[in-house]
């Protein structure tokens, strides 16, 4: 009876949870209502305005998300053209053709592009030139180019150039860069004491040269007690040359000397260079063709400054094919012509401090002169090209519009032909000196500007042409005198320009 008992109130608890854990227990509802607590006052209302909240923002981000869509429109052809741009070879700058990737940078080219990088030596990147290791096919970037091909097939490489490629690289294949080379070391140069003059190359016994010195320098290594100090200036029977500016022997039949600045030449440090040739068969210093006259800045000195005439005459030398070693022998055949011949360059110390070494002894005015120097040639060239243009112009070549300028008063003095508007108008290359006419001087040294009369030949300024001219052109020349009396300057130097 007692186990009964117990047993009844044991199992009573668990027999009355059951019965309010039911879904539709009453006892639980009234249980659980009871332990709740009344919502605040100011709680009501808040979850209708958060409510409301998120509704607002939901309807605000909608439109902006579905606006987009319907507003903006990609534009194929613009998607195309950029995805060009952006799937360019870095080193044909074209569409990429059989891409690789340079690995680690990830900098994709042509694989025939990268196959020429590493045959010309590089070693790296071509974009970015870090060190890399390989180039393996990128799948991706192919991929993307047969899509823009496909939408444009227009973009494809041309046959020829893809053939050429994919004989370069096959396509598939792993391009393996090599490392960088280790730089080599340097040279081990004989060190060799720069305080004493080391022996000529005739100085030797056994030269090959054929030819000894009769006074051999001292070789400062075999004998430094008697050797000759580069402070003392040049041993006997040596000089320096004006070219290779190496020890030289005044006697050796090698060495020539240039008649003009005085110093001699090896003929052996730079063949061709370190040599003083006859005056005719010289060959200018910078001036081997006519891209050398156009590049040159001392031609413009030797026109003062105008470039309107420095262009005009090299117009004329690109048309008719003549290059600066012809000028230079018309110069130097017009020099000869001449009375002084060379005295008014050397009055000018055109020749004087043109090598870095030293020269010998000038040995006057009256000595022949045979032999020049490169740099002495194209000194001679600077300074008479502008007056071989004036005897140019005589034989007619010319354009027109070239030929009708009238000639300033002023010539070669006038301040103005620097300016880009005179200079076009007018004729600044005038006769040079000693050619052209000598204006009449009064009594107080006032030049006189009284135009000639009619008849007076004397007081006409000489003809630019020095031959003598024909009966019919004086015949012609007369006639115009006599059909105008108040004949201007201007218009008889056209004249004379048409005789």
């Amino acid at each position: 009876m007692s186990d009964e008992a117990s047993s009844s109130s044991a199992t009573r608890p668990s027999a009355l949870w059951s019965d309010m854990l039911r879904p539709d227990s009453s006892e639980l509802t009234r249980t659980v209502a009871g332990l709740k607590r009344r919502a605040s006052s100011s709680f009501e209302g808040m979850q209708d305005e958060s409510s409301r909240k998120r509704l607002k923002e939901k309807s605000v981000s909608e439109p902006s998300g579905s606006g987009t869509g319907d507003s903006e429109i990609v534009d194929g052809e613009a998607l195309a053209k950029d995805l060009e741009q952006e799937l360019q070879c870095a080193c044909c700058s074209a569409l990429v053709y059989r891409p690789v990737a340079v690995i680690p940078c990830m900098h994709f080219f042509c694989g025939s592009c990268i196959v020429m990088w590493i045959r010309n030596g590089g070693t790296n990147c071509p974009a970015c030139r870090s060190v890399a290791s390989v180039a393996t096919p990128s799948r991706i970037i192919e991929k993307m180019v047969d899509v823009l091909l496909r939408s444009v097939p227009s973009k494809v490489r041309p046959v020829n150039e893809r053939i050429q490629a994919d004989e370069i690289y096959v396509a598939g294949g792993t391009i393996r860069i090599p490392s960088p080379r280790q730089p080599s070391p340097d040279p081990p140069l004989p060190h060799r004491n720069t305080n004493f003059v080391h022996p000529c190359p005739h100085c030797t016994p056994d030269n090959h040269y054929g030819w000894r010195c009769p006074r051999p320098i001292i070789d400062p290594e075999a004998d430094p007690d008697r050797a000759w100090h580069a402070d003392d200036g040049s041993p006997p029977g040596h000089a320096y040359c004006g070219n290779c500016e190496n020890v030289l022997a005044l006697e050796a039949p090698s060495t020539t000397k240039c008649d003009f600045c005085q110093v001699s030449f090896c003929g052996i440090g730079i063949p061709g260079r370190c040599v003083a040739a006859p005056i005719l068969q010289q060959h200018l210093h910078g001036l081997a063709d006519l891209g050398d006259l156009v590049q040159c800045s001392q031609i413009y000195d030797s026109f003062d400054g105008n470039t309107v005439e420095v262009d005009i005459m090299l117009d004329y030398l690109t048309a008719q094919r003549i290059n600066p070693r012809f000028i230079y022998r018309e110069i130097i055949m017009h020099i000869h012509s001449q009375s002084g011949q060379f005295a008014p360059l050397f009055e000018l110390d055109l020749f004087a401090d043109v090598h870095a070494v030293s020269a010998g002894p000038e040995p006057g005015l009256d000595t022949p002169r045979n032999k020049v120097c490169r740099v002495c040639a194209a000194e001679i060239f600077l300074w008479g090209v502008r007056d071989w243009w004036v005897r140019e112009r005589r034989k007619g070549f010319l354009e027109e519009e070239v030929t009708r300028r009238l000639d300033c008063p002023e010539g070669r003095m006038c301040a103005r032909q620097k300016d880009y508007g005179k200079p076009q108008g007018f004729n600044h290359v005038v006769c040079p000196p000693g050619e052209a006419a000598t204006p009449s001087t009064s009594a107080n040294g006032a030049s006189s500007s009284r135009l000639a009369a009619p008849g007076d030949n004397a007081a006409l300024p000489p003809l630019l042409n020095p031959e003598p001219a024909t009966p019919l052109e004086a015949a012609l020349f007369s006639h115009l005198a006599a059909e105008f009396p108040d004949l201007s300057q201007d218009f008889r130097d056209e004249v004379e320009a048409l005789l």
